[in-house]
């Protein structure tokens, strides 16, 4: 692996390490203020997380 692929993967852990905490943030204060258990998904970070776990069907729903 290069030295490009390892600041590449880096950043994609270091960008996956700060949605998660953000959208663990979400569910921390929705249980606080005792919202519905979907709140969080209807966040920013919770839409970004939803968006990237449907890119593979997305993906393969376009190449069809």
């Amino acid at each position: 692996m290069t030295v490009a692929g390892l600041i590449k993967a880096a950043a994609m852990l270091l960008a996956a390490g700060i949605l998660g905490n953000w959208f663990l943030s979400e569910v921390k204060q929705a249980k606080i203020e005792k919202k519905p258990w979907y709140t969080p998904y209807l966040s920013v970070p919770g839409l970004l997380i939803l968006l990237a776990l449907s890119l593979p069907v997305i993906a393969w729903l376009v190449q069809k």
